[in-house]
């Protein structure tokens, strides 16, 4: 096996919404109610709903600018590659990039749709939801069949609505629902309470997925504001390992036993040892804590549950045999400022290539395809499939960095780290 005879399913990139994202999924006389874009004073563009602005790409959107103008320059549209945007421009950075098929997961809603929650109009924020799920599953989705895989995000204030909504979305082909990694840290009910059973019961039901991307409920905190932003990098993927304790110990797998959890962004290097951790603590502690997994092992339970991802991971990929390989999957996370386009394959290749031809087509696309519930290839003959056979596509499309594109920028250039201090100040 080649390094062009892969064949990549992303289950973690972003979308930049459209301005016009609305138009075609609210009637007429809600359009002026809806979310939209202004351009402010300083240049920044922002969605603005009810008063309340969104106001930065930030590291959101730096894919094709050089490494040294990451920071959180993106402020408008002008500033960031089409592809982000525009699904014509983004098929072609895919092809590019020789990726198949893509989940694509909000950034003004953020992640798990939580900017929603402090809406003052909740029943009218129900249906801008609705209207933001059919964009993304009847436009987006739809307008490249075979190439995403529909994601949906829920009102998740009210968890009948979320329930109907839920339903709604199944039926029109939705494979994955966008839930908060920790609902407490956004006011909402915990895992363990009972509230949000209705909701995982249709998820259960209908074969689809929670995903749980890094960030959405709660977020790695800043140790201090002199630390340099690095800290706060390094640390942001495993920082899910607070939440996957939280639902592997919770009730939710004894009531909905073929319930599946995505750690989206959260990378596989850490999970060998959260295992062990797990397993040493509920045998040492059960005794007192009162604490029941039934006849399996917390370990067990996560590897028939849990669905792992990674960006770039030599040391996960070198431990495979601690994890569920059939439940590794990897992604881009395209156009974040983690993401390795338009070189994925290479460096994926490098990390991947010492596992046999079965083990890396499960890793790169038939774990996705399984747990997901999709089947490309009944759109696009596998042969066509391959990054090869991708990049052969997209011989057209221009990947070189562009320098001097315009922003934010936190440093003072003056060679001193960048601070989280920094960064902090361009969102307060």
């Amino acid at each position: 096996m080649e390094m062009n005879d892969m064949i990549l399913i992303s289950v973690d990139d972003h979308v930049i919404e459209p301005p016009d994202m609305f138009k075609n999924h609210l009637p007429a006389k809600y359009l002026d109610r809806a979310p939209k874009m202004a351009t402010m004073r300083s240049g920044s563009d922002s969605w603005i709903y009810e008063g309340r602005t969104n106001p930065n790409f930030g590291l959101n959107a730096v894919v094709g600018r050089p490494p040294e103008e990451y920071g959180m320059e993106p402020a408008s549209y002008a500033q960031i590659r089409k592809g982000t945007y525009q699904l014509a421009e983004r098929i072609e950075d895919m092809n590019a990039n020789g990726v198949l098929s893509s989940i694509c997961f909000p950034t003004f809603p953020t992640f798990g749709g939580a900017f929603f929650l402090k809406a003052d109009d909740k029943e009218f924020t129900k249906t801008v939801i609705s209207a933001y799920n059919d964009w993304h599953i009847d436009e987006w989705c739809a307008g490249a069949p075979g190439r995403f895989i529909p994601l949906a995000i829920l009102p998740l204030w009210d968890i009948d609505a979320c329930v109907a909504e839920a339903k709604r979305v199944a039926a029109k082909g939705c494979r994955t629902i966008s839930f908060l990694d920790n609902p407490v840290a956004k006011g909402l009910p915990s895992l363990y309470t009972g509230h949000w059973d209705p909701l995982f019961k249709v998820i259960a039901d209908n074969n689809m997925v929670v995903s749980i991307h890094i960030g959405s409920g709660a977020s790695a905190p800043y140790s201090s504001a002199d630390a340099p932003i690095d800290t706060w990098i390094v640390n942001m993927p495993m920082y899910i390992a607070n939440a996957t304790t939280d639902w592997l110990f919770s009730p939710l797998f004894k009531k909905f036993p073929t319930l599946k959890v995505a750690l989206s962004e959260g990378g596989i290097g850490w999970v060998p040892y959260l295992l062990e951790r797990a397993d040493f603590t509920y045998k040492h502690h059960k005794a007192w804590t009162n604490c029941s997994f039934g006849d399996v092992l917390p370990s067990e339970l996560f590897k028939s549950n849990f669905i792992t991802c990674f960006i770039d991971d030599v040391f996960g990929l070198h431990n495979t045999q601690f994890m569920n390989i059939d439940k590794i999957t990897w992604e881009c996370d395209y156009p974040h400022s983690d993401s390795l386009w338009p070189n994925c394959p290479e460096a994926l290749w490098t990390s991947i290539k010492h596992l046999p031809k079965e083990s890396i087509d499960k890793i790169t696309h038939l774990n996705a395809i399984r747990e997901f519930g999709i089947d490309p290839f009944a759109l696009m003959p596998r042969e066509q499939c391959t990054v090869g056979a991708l990049r052969a596509k997209a011989a057209h499309v221009d990947t070189r960095p562009v320098a001097g594109m315009g922003g934010h920028n936190p440093s003072n250039n003056d060679g001193k780290p960048v601070t989280s201090g920094e960064v902090m100040k361009l969102f307060a």
